[in-house]
């Protein structure tokens, strides 16, 4: 009888060689794959925002379908009412070479000043072809009837 005498060590070293090899490829593969388009956006953080609709400057946030400017972010936000809900948008264009504030036109898209770039105001959606960023949006919490708390996600 004859005894078969196999280092086992080495097919261990050579396992945790593929093993490396295969994690490097993945890693190699991820970056490869990232696009970038040169208009990557991140929204900027903002502090909580407490909105009081009780409030006279935020008469047209009590009538659903109604929008208003708001304190909040960098530039300012734009709250929206949905009617059951409610939508807070930043101001800020989302191109972010532009330093004016997006403004609200007809009640139904937000505009930017420096491209003309619209946005849906109900998502915050692109509407002019070409781009391909949306408008930031936070969280909008109604902590009572008449207050609401902007943070975000």
């Amino acid at each position: 009888m004859y005894k078969i005498f196999v280092d086992c060590n080495r097919f261990e070293r050579i396992n945790i060689l593929y093993m490396r090899n295969f994690f490097c490829f993945l890693l190699l593969l991820t970056f490869i794959s990232c696009e970038s388009d040169g208009n990557n956006q991140f929204c900027d953080i903002i502090n909580n925002q407490t909105i009081n609709l009780a409030n006279p400057e935020f008469i047209n946030l009590q009538v659903p379908a109604g929008w208003n400017y708001a304190n909040g972010g960098p530039k300012g936000l734009i709250l929206y009412n949905f009617g059951s809900s409610f939508k807070a948008f930043s101001r800020e264009c989302p191109q972010l070479s532009c330093s004016n504030k997006m403004t609200v036109e007809n009640d139904i898209k937000m505009v930017c000043p420096c491209d003309g770039a619209q946005f849906s105001i109900l998502d915050g959606s692109p509407q002019t072809s070409g781009i391909t960023n949306s408008v930031c949006e936070f969280r909008v919490i109604q902590v009572s009837g008449t207050v609401l708390n902007v943070t975000n996600y």
